[in-house]
């Protein structure tokens, strides 16, 4: 899979996209273009809560796969995204409580991959990824995910911290990882709960760990001072996962 596959250009190609019910992550438009058929990508986007981006003509050209992108191209996700109703409907149907990724900025879709196939691999009921400043279902991270997409359901949230106060309404507790939290084997991590992630440069935000329950740090005996987000992932998942089969 490529990502080309994923890009619209042209402006009736983008309008059309929109109006078939695709899923869009992006939209670029290029600056200072105002005319009837932007204006229509504008509207179409602004509808559907898609996150537009306005660059320069140059920024545009290097994008271009087919050169004719007439001020205009998207990004389209590779897979139809979930709600987080049908994750929580999914958990039920098992008769499981919810086991939730919840990604705070992940922007490498090699990383967005890998954590969704370790998510499907640790009986993860789903992954809840932000709208901005984060990656989307990428052509790539459907081919790092090796499949995990068809079985593990995504969704994505506008505000991930309103998102985190709903579910907690529903019963979840959350856990985020950080270097300074509790030693992960100390804490009780059974029932319903959602494993929050931070991004690889900056970790969890501040606003997000503020909505967590706990905070789990990953013991270190090595020389440098971090896992890579996925691999953390995988490590405090699997900790969920010994405290459940307990």
């Amino acid at each position: 899979m490529r990502m080309e596959e994923y890009t619209i250009e042209g402006r009736n190609a983008v309008i059309e996209a929109f109006r078939s019910g695709r899923s869009i992550d992006k939209v670029f438009v290029q600056e200072k273009c105002q005319d009837g058929p932007i204006q229509t990508v504008l509207r179409e986007a602004k509808k559907r809560g898609t996150i537009v981006k306005f660059v320069s003509k140059e920024r545009l050209d290097g994008m271009s796969e087919a050169g004719k992108h007439q001020g205009v191209i998207a990004y389209a996700a590779a897979y139809e995204y979930a709600s987080v109703e049908e994750i929580l409907a999914l958990a039920e149907q098992k008769g499981e409580p919810p086991f939730l990724f919840l990604l705070d900025g992940i922007e490498d879709p090699h990383n967005l991959g890998a954590i969704i196939r370790t998510a499907n691999l640790a009986g993860a009921h789903g992954v809840i990824i932000p709208k901005n400043r984060a990656v989307g279902l990428t052509g790539t991270v459907a081919k790092t995910s090796a499949g995990a997409l068809n079985y593990t359901p995504v969704a994505k949230v506008t505000n991930l911290t309103k998102t985190m106060e709903e579910l907690k309404e529903k019963g979840l507790w959350f856990v985020c990882a950080d270097m300074q939290g509790d030693l992960m084997y100390r804490l009780d991590l059974k029932g319903p709960i959602g494993l929050v992630i931070g991004s690889e440069g900056d970790g969890v935000s501040r606003l997000v760990r503020e909505h967590c329950d706990m905070v789990a740090s990953i013991p270190m005996k090595g020389d440098i001072d971090s896992l890579n987000a996925s691999v953390a992932a995988g490590v405090l998942a699997y900790e969920i996962v010994r405290q459940r089969l307990g």
